[in-house]
């Protein structure tokens, strides 16, 4: 079962009326790993295996997503401020002090490089992984499937199936993923609250200056030059059919310093495609 791939004790945080759930594995200088969509700390397994021993591994999963809590929309506001600010709580907590190298992964890379610049003295080194921390570059084209799932009717979550789950976690793959593993995704991901979280990201993403999320971005897009000098290694599934080279050129662009590594045949969840080898890959950094 999925769990014996998730030998990790996780820990829970009250963010004011609503619990998240994270893990605080190791002991040793932070490294923060910040998940996107559609995922949870499970995505990080095999890098918390690698770097505990020598680093002390906080993995938070966002509410609504792996095993949050999942208010509704009375209760908590699903969009980006409110992923920044519980990320800010979750650290002011358990880790106020010292150096953090960031680890980020899809809208991980949006939530933590926000957090990033509120907190620029802390940040020692960043890996981000098929993401972004920036508007939609002008060369790329918003996919037509999240146009689908973003323009669903927005107050209500969209009721995804767990076969419409499976088939959009077989997308983000280049190799088949083993029974154990996507049920490590969609079974803590069943039913109608547990998609709203992964419906409400999609909706978050910020296509124009009326979208909720828009400020936000556009004012860590601001401030991402005191990271210039800043480590960063980039290791990249190009066959990601959201964020693929556009994306990593956008990087490239704003990081002219940054390590990018390329991995021709894996996809969006490239720990799930090249665990071992992005594993070592990062630890090495």
């Amino acid at each position: 079962s999925w769990q014996s791939l998730y030998p990790f004790t996780g820990k829970r945080i009250d963010l004011g009326g609503y619990n998240m759930h994270y893990l605080d594995e190791g002991a040793g200088e932070t490294v923060l790993m910040v998940h996107g969509n559609p995922t949870w700390s499970f995505y990080f397994r095999t890098l918390v295996k690698a770097l505990s021993p020598t680093h002390r591994c906080i993995v938070p999963d966002h509410i609504g997503m792996g095993l949050s809590d999942r208010p509704d929309d009375s209760r908590y506001r699903y969009t980006l401020k409110s992923r920044v600010d519980d990320l800010e709580k979750l650290m002011d907590r358990i880790a106020p002090k010292g150096p953090v190298t960031l680890v980020l992964h899809d809208w991980g890379g949006m939530i933590g490089m926000s957090w990033a610049v509120r907190h620029p003295e802390r940040i020692k080194a960043i890996a981000a992984l098929n993401t972004s921390c920036f508007r939609l570059p002008p060369e790329k084209n918003f996919p037509g499937t999240l146009s689908l799932l973003r323009g669903a009717v927005s107050g209500i979550p969209m009721r995804l199936s767990r076969r419409a789950r499976r088939r959009i976690l077989e997308t983000c793959t280049a190799k088949k993923l083993s029974p154990e593993v996507a049920d490590g995704y969609l079974s803590v991901c069943d039913g109608w609250s547990e998609s709203r979280a992964l419906h409400r990201f999609v909706q978050d993403i910020p296509l124009s200056p009326g979208d909720p999320a828009w400020e936000t971005i556009v004012e860590t897009e601001s401030k991402l030059g005191v990271f210039k000098n800043t480590p960063m290694l980039l290791p990249w599934g190009m066959k990601d059919w959201v964020f693929d080279a556009a994306f990593l050129n956008g990087w490239l662009r704003r990081f002219p310093n940054a390590e990018a590594r390329r991995f021709a045949d894996c996809g969006h969840l490239l720990l799930e495609d090249a665990p071992k080898a992005a594993a070592e890959l990062i630890r090495g950094f």
